[in-house]
């Protein structure tokens, strides 16, 4: 029995021990998304910020204009990470400068945080942001007949479980989405007792029930899984899993790995400020590129 304790007593230090390091992950990079913010350029670009896509005070948008828009407009949606329990689209203006700047309009949303509000609420609140942007595309003067779905660790769960997950009348919001660009997502994992995201989620239903790797089905969309070398929140089998299901029902699907990054930096890296000296913005815009062929 007292080796029983003893074994229980190390693992639950071992995941305390991973959660605070986690957590004190997130807080560091919020604090750099600040910095990277302060010195964002403000050329190239307009924003409009705070724009309501629903009637609760979370349901709330930043749209970044491109001065010099693609010619087929394309539209990035970006949902941010923080393991569903934080985050904020304010700290995400340096995504909106580094892609308006290449001439992609970008609309990066909040949505209901856990563990107030759990899943499918973050996934339910994508689909009415996809709802109200093509419903309001003349208003905000933008187009919603190219768009891209592109998230960061939870949110790129977010984006795949908007396309894969069940709900009623999807399919007419899918129309229009033409890639998803997944970065470091967690597609494919029990979050049973996970010491950071358990209570993002119903823990009397089984992750199967889930996950958008079990409902995965024929689409024409693309889609695109970056994977950080170096991270240690999200195992790389998240997306090599997901890969292999969706080429299995004849979906496009191309992983790419993105070397010396971890599972943070990798989307720090897409700042303007940095993205020089990393290959993940560039392989990002070769992604939107074949994305349109």
């Amino acid at each position: 029995m007292h080796n029983k304790v003893h074994s229980f007593k190390a693992k639950l230090s071992s995941h305390l021990n991973v959660a605070r390091q986690i957590y004190r992950d997130f807080r560091l990079y919020d604090l750099g998304s600040y910095a990277l913010n302060r010195f964002t350029p403000k050329a190239g670009y307009s924003a409009e910020r705070h724009l309501a896509y629903g009637l609760k005070a979370r349901q709330r948008f930043d749209l970044y204009r491109s001065a010099q828009p693609l010619a087929h407009r394309p539209l990035i949606v970006f949902v941010h990470g923080g393991a569903w329990l934080h985050g904020d689209k304010k700290e995400y203006q340096f995504i909106g400068e580094a892609f308006a700047r290449e001439g992609y309009d970008v609309v990066v949303p909040n949505y209901h945080l856990a563990p107030e509000h759990i899943f499918p609420q973050s996934v339910d609140d994508l689909h009415l942001l996809l709802d109200h942007l093509h419903t309001a595309a003349a208003k905000l003067q933008i187009s919603s007949e190219n768009i891209v779905l592109m998230g960061h660790s939870a949110g790129a769960f977010n984006v795949m479980s908007a396309v894969y997950y069940p709900q009623p009348h999807k399919a007419e919001r899918l129309a229009n989405i033409r890639a998803i660009i997944g970065l470091a997502g967690p597609y494919h994992f029990d979050y049973k007792d996970d010491p950071i995201c358990a209570n993002a989620f119903d823990q009397a239903v089984p992750y199967q029930q889930v996950m958008p790797l079990y409902f995965v089905q024929p689409q024409p969309l693309k889609h695109y899984l970056f994977i950080a070398e170096k991270d240690d929140i999200v195992g790389h089998f998240n997306s090599h899993d997901l890969d292999r299901v969706l080429k299995q029902h004849g979906n496009h699907s191309h992983v790419i790995s993105i070397p010396k990054l971890g599972h943070i930096t990798i989307v720090g890296s897409l700042s303007s400020l940095f993205s020089r000296f990393f290959v993940t913005k560039s392989r990002v815009l070769w992604a939107l590129e074949d994305a349109f062929k």
